[in-house]
């Protein structure tokens, strides 16, 4: 029984090892000893042509150039109820209100520079 199955299990591999033709006949790509190469091929008559242009005044697309800014972004802030330092969670926040929105009480010593003990030290 055992023979069988060895037997079974033998020819069931070698069937199905892979096998590659060459000029009809069926060879194991195994135990193949013949000459061909895998060589890459050297005809670059079947690459197609890449066209660089290194002329800019030819160029089909602008060239976006960056935008640098001197000028910071402006925070977000908008003016609301809040008028103290302890609702505040910035300098920059403290700033904005003291100076933009009315009725802040974020000065004491009316030098300009809003909650000096918490946030603009």
């Amino acid at each position: 029984m055992v023979i069988v199955l060895l037997t079974f299990a033998l020819l069931a591999y070698k069937t199905l090892q892979p096998k590659t033709s060459i000029s009809g006949s069926t060879v194991d790509a195994v135990t193949d000893t013949s000459t061909a190469t895998n060589s890459p091929s050297t005809d670059f008559n079947d690459i197609p042509p890449t066209y660089v242009d290194s002329d800019p005044s030819t160029a089909s697309a602008p060239i976006a150039e960056p935008v640098l800014s001197t000028k910071p972004a402006a925070p977000s802030f908008t003016c609301d109820v809040r008028q103290h330092c302890s609702q505040m969670t910035s300098c920059a926040e403290a700033t904005y209100f003291s100076n933009n929105c009315p009725n802040t009480k974020m000065d004491g010593n009316h030098d300009g520079v809003p909650c000096e003990q918490q946030w603009c030290n």
